[in-house]
């Protein structure tokens, strides 16, 4: 079986952003209430989440950084056509 990522992420429009609610982030505020806030995706409402996705699922920047993480680890900003992502890994399998 090809390995499989679990992700959320936040999408927002500048680097700058996205370094700053990373910051919030590492400070300790939840990645889905934050993703719930500021993500500019539909996946928002889910407080970001992806669910699971294979290589060629996603766009080959997002997957990159995706399945090159760890389980629990916040990657990014990585910047994508449709903006710049904050990426958390929720499970890997």
């Amino acid at each position: 079986m090809a390995k499989e990522v679990s992700a959320a992420h936040i999408l927002v429009d500048t680097e700058k952003k996205a370094k700053e609610i990373r910051e919030m982030i590492y400070g300790g505020e939840k990645f889905s209430d934050l993703a719930k806030k500021y993500s500019s995706c539909p996946s928002k409402k889910n407080g970001g989440d992806l669910g699971w996705f294979s290589r060629g699922d996603m766009v080959r920047e997002f997957e990159n950084a995706a399945f090159s993480a760890d389980k629990g680890a916040v990657v990014g900003p990585v910047r994508t056509q449709f903006g710049w992502h904050l990426i958390y890994i929720k499970d890997v399998r």
